[in-house]
């Protein structure tokens, strides 16, 4: 049975690991603020949560168990909140959204 949790562990962070690269490759990749806070926020949280779940499972004590628990649940609420406290700010700030590559001025033949 410990080598199943070795493993489950390892997958979870290994997962979590991919994910919180592929954020940084988001902010580098995506062309606007708006797709880049979303790409960044999404994987970022899963990211975070698949290695605090890995750890968990690692863990041996039962206080480190809560408080890997308090700060998983901590993550899931206050990643959301800051992105889109973030996005809205910089809409209420005049940042408008890359629609496309054309520009507004850009007519249609």
């Amino acid at each position: 049975m410990e080598i199943v949790i070795e493993i489950t562990s390892a997958l979870c962070l290994l997962i979590g690991s991919f994910l919180c690269v592929s954020g940084g490759v988001g902010i580098l990749r995506f062309p606007d603020f708006y797709t880049r806070i979303h790409a960044v926020g999404v994987t970022d949280t899963l990211g975070a949560s698949m290695i605090l779940v890995g750890l968990m499972l690692q863990s041996q004590e039962s206080l480190v168990v809560a408080k890997l628990l308090l700060i998983l649940l901590m993550t899931l609420f206050i990643n959301p909140t800051a992105t889109h406290a973030l996005a809205k700010a910089a809409f209420h700030n005049g940042l408008m959204p890359l629609l496309s590559k054309r520009s507004a001025t850009d007519k249609e033949p």
